[in-house]
């Protein structure tokens, strides 16, 4: 799928297969150093090729889980998914995870890939609820979050560390 941004730039929308793996990872360990609101710094997103490849086939194979990458000319410019687990008892909640490079914040980026996910979910026929979790002081993604439907569900005291200073996680939800 095709969209074009606010600035005028046309994007590759589509799901991740394994032979993304290697530049999935080389984008984490990028966007790790870009902002301290992901729960990875720069070139902290370790991860054996051969076994994120099987986690992306794995991921594919699941019912209740996507993984969707954005991309310009050919570079990945976002990565989102919604991954659940496949208990009986949790498999209704998946778990969002977004991920848009600096240079692209403020373009629409987030909310598109946002929508995609969150029109897919009902679709699988299992999900029910989408869970989120994020910094207590991320006000910019915060309000995108409540302009979708998600509302506040819980704060995670202190829950991260960085440069000796703890922040706190909050905990969003939106029920499909």
């Amino acid at each position: 799928m095709n969209v074009r941004l606010k600035n005028g730039n046309e994007v590759t929308i589509k799901e991740a297969n394994k032979n993304d793996a290697q530049q999935m990872i080389n984008f984490y360990n990028v966007v790790g150093g870009e902002t301290d609101f992901l729960s990875f710094g720069k070139n902290e997103f370790n991860r054996d090729l051969e076994e994120y490849k099987k986690f992306i086939d794995s991921t594919s194979m699941e019912q209740n889980s996507i993984i969707l990458i954005a991309t310009l000319k050919d570079e990945i410019i976002g990565i989102a998914s919604i991954n659940s687990s496949q208990k009986d008892r949790t498999k209704h909640v998946g778990t969002l995870g977004i991920v848009v490079s600096e240079k692209l914040i403020g373009q629409g980026l987030g909310r598109i890939l946002m929508e995609e996910l969150i029109n897919w979910a009902p679709s699988n026929g299992v999900t029910k609820k989408i869970r989120l979790v994020t910094r207590e002081d991320n006000v910019f993604a915060i309000e995108l979050y409540e302009k979708l439907g998600f509302e506040k569900e819980g704060l995670l005291k202190k829950d991260n560390l960085i440069n000796g200073v703890y922040y706190s996680t909050l905990v969003m939800g939106l029920f499909i």
